[in-house]
């Protein structure tokens, strides 16, 4: 997968030139997973997981060899890209919550936390050698980005049938049927009635929406800015993926306790701080030291929140909490358009700049607002649990 995000997006810009039709690639990712992404936890909720992810995860795979085929014949055009988007991205829209889900039937309650930074490590780890194998694999004349896709492919079928090896990841039994509609509803109630965490996923959407996507516009950054071709892009996505290993060991000490909840918005904020000092980085050297850093406290970001998130919620809401948060993973896809549009008009390092800002302000003011009306809300529910407790208590003693 991490191969395959450096040559969609070395595609995208060589058929076009335009950093817009980088974000019209996530906008085509990120639209079906607004549409299909709360079904996904859904169903995540409510069929085995295992089956669920072979499934989703085959057709990921065969939406790849298509591409791959393309390219090849010397057939591909920007369009199938798109459509290829829209495949690809119905098909993480189930995938993403029922695999964070899964976590939890595999490790249980107590290890959540940690078994989610776990998790990230590993991913995190692929994206230390991947880009740089595509971008070396993309400049070589008889691989390029058709054999690059071929061995994604591959890779994806093999993520297909080890799923195999899982446990069922059955749901838990219900005592009464409830229809997908009227789980989905209860899902969303479960978040509105939770403040704590509503205020994490709302932080999530801010730095995924608004920050994440400098990923898209790499290939501009590397080619426009410091004049370097694949090879300077894979050195790119290397170094954040090297930051983001080191931040994710360090975070593994303390996703379980309590300094998790200072750390969530600090490591927000200085993601945004980062991106700031990524737009500013005037040559290839000073861009990976600031992308070790973007990478860095982005990873950190993600491990501590999503460690939190799960952590929060009970085992039965797992799926449909995960597939809300990962809704930000489609707003992401739906920014990228407006802001590769924007990056054409004012420039690509000045939008840098502009998205680290952006990050910062909205994480401060979720922090002020969202926190206060989180500590209301929760005193409010135990003094109604309260008052409920001496009910009873009177009740009893009446009896």
């Amino acid at each position: 997968m991490q191969m395959q995000v450096v040559a969609r997006g070395y595609l995208a810009y060589d058929l076009t030139g335009k950093n817009s039709a980088l974000g019209g690639v996530m906008l085509a990712f990120g639209v079906p997973q607004l549409l299909l992404g709360l079904w996904g936890g859904v169903l995540a909720d409510r069929l085995p997981k295992r089956n669920l992810l072979f499934v989703c995860q085959g057709i990921i795979a065969l939406n790849s060899a298509w591409v791959a085929v393309m390219i090849e014949l010397g057939q591909l055009e920007y369009w199938m890209l798109i459509v290829a988007g829209v495949v690809q991205g119905g098909g993480f829209a189930f995938v993403g919550p029922a695999r964070q889900a899964f976590i939890g039937d595999l490790v249980g309650r107590d290890s959540i936390g940690n078994a989610v930074v776990l998790q990230q490590l590993s991913m995190n780890s692929t994206r230390v050698i991947g880009p740089s194998l595509a971008g070396a694999f993309i400049a070589v004349a008889f691989i390029g980005t058709g054999g690059v896709y071929f061995m994604t492919t591959a890779g994806f079928f093999i993520a297909m049938f080890t799923m195999l090896k899982l446990p069922p990841g059955n749901p838990a039994p219900r005592e009464t049927p409830v229809s997908p509609l009227a789980d989905m509803a209860d899902g969303l109630r479960y978040v509105r009635k939770r403040p704590s965490i509503l205020l994490l996923i709302l932080t999530s959407f801010a730095v995924i929406m608004m920050g994440f996507p400098y990923q898209s516009f790499l290939p501009s950054v590397a080619k426009d800015v410091y004049g370097v071709g694949s090879g300077g892009l894979g050195m790119l996505q290397s170094a954040g993926a090297v930051g983001a290993v080191v931040a994710t060991v360090f975070v593994a000490t303390y996703a379980g306790s309590k300094k998790a909840w200072i750390a969530q918005p600090v490591l927000a904020i200085a993601f945004g701080l980062a991106l700031v000092g990524l737009g500013m980085a005037s040559n290839l050297y000073v861009g990976l030291a600031a992308m070790v850093a973007v990478g860095g406290l982005a990873s950190g970001f993600q491990g501590v929140n999503n460690a939190l998130t799960m952590s929060s919620t009970d085992a039965a809401y797992q799926g449909r909490v995960q597939s809300i948060s990962m809704l930000s993973w489609s707003m992401f896809g739906l920014a990228a358009l407006p802001i590769g549009i924007l990056a054409d008009h004012i420039g690509i390092q000045e939008t840098m700049i502009f998205l680290g800002i952006t990050v910062m302000a909205l994480v401060a003011a979720l922090q002020i607002f969202g926190r206060s009306s989180a500590v209301v809300d929760d005193r409010n529910s135990r003094a109604h649990l309260t008052e409920r407790r001496a009910g009873a208590g009177g009740t009893a003693g009446g009896r």
